[in-house]
């Protein structure tokens, strides 16, 4: 998952500080919620939370600063690809100086829209290469610097020594400061862990960074300063002047192979962290798909993967010059890493609850590092620094008008829904009339009768046998447990036949398609009736709630031809006989297709907000029923005007 996304949902859950926080009544006794045993309070712990929850606008503060953080390494997926793959094109003017600049431009380009188009392969598909590149990559890189160190300066292990660091700044002073803006390219690269866990696992990248990869590069770095201690002249293109000339293609090969590799991980990183800010409301619904059957977090999102290609190629095109993009690319990397800090002085104190000093500690050790880091690199902004800047603003923009205009409407169906017993009494002045069949009436209000459905009764005053009211919560934690996914309770009366599915998902959940959907919901309400005691009657006003496991045997349907169900493991009573004669008679489908308006006396600008911006973002992104992969055939839309 991603480090700041991750962090802030931590902060949502357990110290219930952030916007994000999607705690309901129900999940009082959930245990995904439980993160292991309970923490004494401490007082810096209470002080920081009593701050949180008085001060709204803090909240509001540390919401914008994660989705900056977020944006930064959204950005980071458009700068990685163009940085790495023109870098690696470059080196061929090593051997062919009079090929002019356009060539490079070119052939990187091609290669960068190649990346782009085989994105929808998914990563399992050509990962077992990925290995045996770094692998060979780390090998070469390191077998030249060793070479490199013993033929032109063997002396320079000795810059292992923190002293030659602190008399590098000591004499040059503040040209030494701004290098460090440079320095930062040599851990780029590291802001893509925590996102990449989806494709790759923690023993993957933990003791093979520590005991193969740094080895590697620092043996690398030590060779290529020895070869510039004799050769000052060729600072721009040490690296591959460096590179022996018997293996010197060979080494390029690699090199691009590499960039290649490098620039997938930080695709795939994005393409995971949208995933999660899709999840919890913070980026217009795009689709996703699953590009591996065994590894969830292996995703392809087309509309990113082709806006992230546009834009890596317009930064190719524009710039031309490897060094003004690692300068924007320096920028982002460490905004991220300084802002992780920050976030994990806040996990430090109010989720682990450790002393202050221990948390002062943690900042004073990364936090002053990163920066220094970020002073030298926010030097450096009109030298290309602008960029990510400008991605992150334009990002930061859109999840920030997404996520308001997603919270009013929701504020709005929870403000106007309707009490069951209301919209029973009016049954016979309005002469509701019961068809044959099921519906699934999909909407986010958990208690009540949401208003699209009030809406449609009144003016259709005709439903079905049985109705499922379906509610999709989506909750700050990455998975929650199969067994306790689905809450299902009875709305008012048996003779009503109405009830209620609550289905809660992490924001790392697979989703089952339709038909699986579908099947599992009837086998949830199945198992809820067989569980039921008959001639229970339940006042229309409360909920009578059970957690049901999912069933492991259960029937799936494999297609659109396959329409029936059977109940697997459920025995028979009448009113399970009654779900699936209702079921047989056909299912149905009930979504609101709201338009959501600012009201007439709202300030201009949350009507430019509401009315314009997410009006416009809801027109472009995925339809809710195409997102939960509703068919169409089965689909009742309900027009409604939601005034926020």
């Amino acid at each position: 998952m991603s480090g700041t996304f991750a962090l802030y949902s931590l902060l949502c859950r357990h110290a219930k500080v952030g916007l994000l926080s999607t705690f309901h009544a129900s999940d009082d006794n959930a245990s995904f919620y439980n993160s292991g045993p309970s923490l004494k309070e401490t007082r810096i712990n209470s002080t920081l939370k009593q701050f949180f929850e008085k001060h709204w606008t803090s909240q509001i503060v540390l919401l914008l600063v994660v989705l900056l953080g977020t944006g930064m390494v959204i950005g980071d997926g458009v700068l990685t690809p163009s940085m790495s793959v023109l870098s690696a094109v470059n080196g061929v003017k090593v051997k062919i100086p009079s090929l002019h600049e356009n060539y490079t431009v070119f052939i990187a380009c091609v290669i960068l829209m190649g990346l782009f188009a085989l994105q929808h392969y998914g990563t399992h598909r050509v990962g077992f290469l990925f290995a045996p590149i770094l692998i060979a990559w780390l090998l070469s890189i390191s077998g030249v610097g060793i070479y490199n160190i013993i033929h032109w300066n063997p002396h320079i292990v000795s810059a292992l020594s923190p002293y030659y660091a602190y008399n590098f700044f000591k004499e040059t002073g503040k040209d030494g400061w701004k290098s460090l803006g440079g320095i930062v390219l040599c851990i780029t690269g590291a802001e893509a862990m925590f996102a990449d866990l989806g494709h790759f696992s923690q023993l993957s990248i933990r003791p093979l960074h520590l005991h193969y990869v740094y080895p590697c590069l620092i043996l690398a770095y030590m060779g290529e300063a020895s070869y510039l201690s004799q050769h000052k002249e060729d600072l721009q293109s040490s690296f591959y002047k460096a590179i022996p000339e018997v293996i010197f293609w060979p080494v390029f090969i690699i090199a691009t192979l590499a960039t290649v590799v490098g620039s997938q991980a930080v695709i795939s990183a994005t393409f995971s962290i949208i995933s999660q800010c899709r999840a919890l409301s913070c980026f217009p619904r795009v689709r996703i798909v699953h590009t591996s059957g065994q590894i969830h977090g292996q995703i392809y999102i087309p509309e990113v993967n082709w806006i992230l290609m546009l834009l890596c190629l317009s930064v190719v095109i524009g710039f031309r010059d490897t060094d003004m993009i690692g300068t924007a690319y320096g920028l982002a990397v460490i905004i991220v890493m300084l802002i992780t800090s920050c976030l994990m002085f806040l996990v430090i104190v109010m989720v682990w609850k450790r002393t202050i000093l221990a948390a002062i500690a943690f900042v004073i050790i990364f936090g002053s590092l990163e920066f220094l880091y970020f002073s030298a690199c926010i030097a450096k902004v009109h030298k290309g620094g602008w960029v990510p800047l400008v991605l992150s603003l334009i990002v930061l923009f859109v999840m920030c008008i997404w996520h308001y205009g997603t919270l009013k409407k929701r504020s709005f169906e929870l403000q106007n829904k309707v009490c069951l017993d209301t919209l029973l009494a009016l049954g016979p002045n309005l002469g509701i009339n019961r068809v044959r069949g099921i519906c699934l009436v999909y909407s986010n209000v958990d208690s009540g009768v949401p208003p699209m459905f009030a809406h449609f009764v009144t003016n259709f005053p005709a439903f079905h046998e049985v109705l499922i009211f379906v509610t999709i919560q989506l909750l700050t934690v990455p998975k929650v447990p199969a067994e306790e996914q689905v809450l299902v309770s009875r709305v008012g009366s048996p003779e009503f036949r109405l009830f209620r599915c609550i289905f809660r998902y992490g924001f790392r959940d697979a989703r089952k398609d339709t038909y699986a959907f579908e099947n599992h919901v009837l086998n949830s309400v199945a198992e809820f009736l067989k569980g039921s005691s008959d001639g229970c009657v339940e006042p229309s006003s409360q909920l009578v709630d059970a957690v049901i496991r999912q069933p492991e045997n259960g029937a799936v349907a494999s297609g659109p031809s396959r329409r029936k169900v059977r109940f697997s493991g459920v025995g028979f009573n009448k009113e399970v006989e009654e779900l699936e004669a209702a079921r047989e008679a056909g299912l149905a489908y009930m979504m609101g297709k709201t338009c959501v308006l600012a009201n007439e006396a709202s300030s201009y600008l949350k009507k430019f907000v509401i009315n314009i911006v997410y009006g416009f973002l809801r027109r472009n992104s995925r339809r809710p029923a195409t997102s939960l992969g509703v068919p169409h055939t089965s689909l009742i839309e309900v027009g409604m005007v939601y005034r926020v």
